[in-house]
């Protein structure tokens, strides 16, 4: 069995993903002060050949930051790799004013959806 799972935010209609440098990350930091934008994570289960996919989507809404905390922020080197370049289980968590939605979709593996993707039976264990 093989599990995949990706991440991306959207805000304004335009898709972002990880940044590509920390320059990138500061921008997109910027972009989703004090606004409101949507996590859509991705998740496909394969299992004997059989694939079966999903997604799941929450809103987060961030307070205005400064130039002083993006910079900080990404000094960190945490949003590297980070949809959006930012972990709200990490130091972002404080620049969240508002979740609508779980907060593991945003994390990048929305367990509920999971649950249902997964097979009845799992190496023993009943998934439902």
């Amino acid at each position: 069995m093989v599990l995949g799972a990706d991440t991306v935010v959207v805000v304004d209609g335009t898709v972002l993903g990880k940044p590509t440098d920390p320059d990138d990350g500061a921008a997109m930091l910027r972009r989703l002060s004090g606004r409101t934008h949507e996590v859509i994570t991705g998740v496909a289960v394969q299992d004997r050949g059989a694939i079966r996919w999903g997604h799941a989507r929450s809103h987060v809404t961030f307070r205005a930051l400064s130039s002083a905390e993006i910079v900080e922020y990404v000094t960190s080197g945490e949003p590297l790799g980070k949809a959006g370049a930012y972990a709200i289980q990490g130091r972002a968590a404080r620049f969240v004013t508002e979740l609508d939605g779980e907060w593991d979709t945003v994390v990048g593996l929305p367990l509920g959806l999971v649950r249902r993707l997964l097979p009845k039976r799992v190496g023993g264990l009943i998934a439902d």
